[in-house]
């Protein structure tokens, strides 16, 4: 199959989380099966620009990235010269599959493969849930659902999310689509040989891994720190709004600064270390529609604690890789001493999430089944 991905930024601009490692790594393994994988992108991260050629191809493990320049309304990722491509080559293609909503290169591939009649499919990676649109921008994003959106959501051969509890966030807007298909994001590599910290030996770790942000509960967990024993709390991640100097703030008024390091974004090896040593992993956001931070720890056999507005929330409970919990600071805490009281538990714990994300979470297993989907819309 010819494959066009249309997404509004790309690698490297790592900022914007999970979703763009998760989109490559879907191109990637599409591409391995043996697919022509290409994909149109601006060059936007952040208020800078990625260090990218623009207007050719720049390939990237077998994926073919066009990056377009965007000089106007970069909040919405406009580029007039993607427009311009979307029009002349779409029609090349069997399929298109859009990342994101509310931004105007997607809803233009969109646009465009409806003129041409070409089926596409609509990921948008959790951004249509409901309690978000109403603590941030409630009136353009609705107007834009209304407007723009509903339409081209309607008129999808398939819409993709990524979990459970994004299909159900999905529901609530009414939006009578033709097909809600449910396959989750993947993970790149599990490592053969994992060696996990001895709690006995040494004060325990409780690691936070992702954007700072409000909507990932960190509020919630500084507030939890006083009802764990000793064990110390290392936050990590890209701080892109700004949030630490409030968190900062939190954690003086909760006499809790010495129990917390922040150390900043991590990559790599260095991200690596830090899953490998930690005892837990916790996720507590106020709205998560997948989660693939928790992957990456159960790939390396670190048990996770989540919340129940996490995507992945209800594998974990299913898998008994972790333990969900409500998000008041005193569940959280409680389920965070409760989980390190018991060094057994917890590497039980950790053994049956390393085991799920092999059966059901690489990404060869994942395009496999969007290349069905692909083939259905067809």
């Amino acid at each position: 199959m010819k494959i066009l991905h249309v997404v509004p930024s790309y690698l490297p601009a790592t900022r914007y989380g999970g979703p763009i490692r998760s989109v490559h790594g879907l191109c990637r393994a599409l591409a391995q099966r043996g697919h022509t994988v290409d994909v149109f992108t601006t060059n936007v991260d952040g208020k800078q620009n990625s260090r990218v050629p623009l207007d050719k191809p720049v390939d990237i493990d077998g994926v073919r990235i066009r990056y377009f320049q965007s000089r106007h309304c970069r909040r919405f990722y406009y580029s007039s010269s993607l427009g311009k491509a979307l029009e002349e080559e779409v029609a090349r293609y069997d399929i298109v599959h859009t990342h994101s909503i509310y931004l105007w290169p997607t809803w233009k591939a969109v646009h465009v493969a409806r003129q041409v009649g070409l089926p596409y499919v609509q990921s948008p990676r959790g951004m249509l849930v409901k309690e978000l649109i109403r603590k941030k921008s409630p009136f353009i994003k609705t107007l834009w659902i209304s407007l723009m959106e509903k339409k081209n959501l309607h008129n999808a051969s398939a819409v993709h999310v990524t979990s459970d509890k994004e299909a159900s966030d999905l529901e609530k807007f009414d939006l009578n689509l033709k097909r809600v298909s449910i396959i989750p994001n993947g993970i790149d590599a599990i490592p053969r040989d994992v060696s996990r910290p001895d709690a006995k030996r040494r004060q325990q770790t409780v690691l936070y891994l992702g954007r700072i942000n409000w909507e990932k509960g960190l509020d919630r967990l500084v507030r939890a720190v006083k009802f764990v024993g000793d064990a110390r709390f290392i936050l990590a991640g890209n701080d892109e709004e700004n949030y630490w100097n409030r968190l900062r703030t939190m954690i003086d008024d909760e006499r809790v600064r010495d129990r917390i390091h922040y150390v900043g974004p991590v990559k790599g090896s260095e991200k690596e270390k830090l899953l490998s040593s930690a005892d837990v992993l916790v996720l507590p956001s106020y709205s998560e529609s997948f989660g693939i931070v928790l992957l990456e720890a159960m790939a390396v056999a670190c048990p996770v604690i989540v919340t129940p507005e996490v995507g992945l929330s209800s594998v974990i409970r299913a898998a008994r890789c972790g333990i969900v919990t409500e998000g008041t600071p005193k569940c959280l805490g409680e389920a965070i001493s409760e989980a390190l009281s018991d060094p057994v538990a917890l590497r039980e714990m950790g053994e049956r999430g390393r085991h799920l994300v092999e059966e059901r979470f690489t990404w060869q297993s994942v395009a496999k089944r969007m290349e069905e989907l692909y083939k259905q819309c067809i």
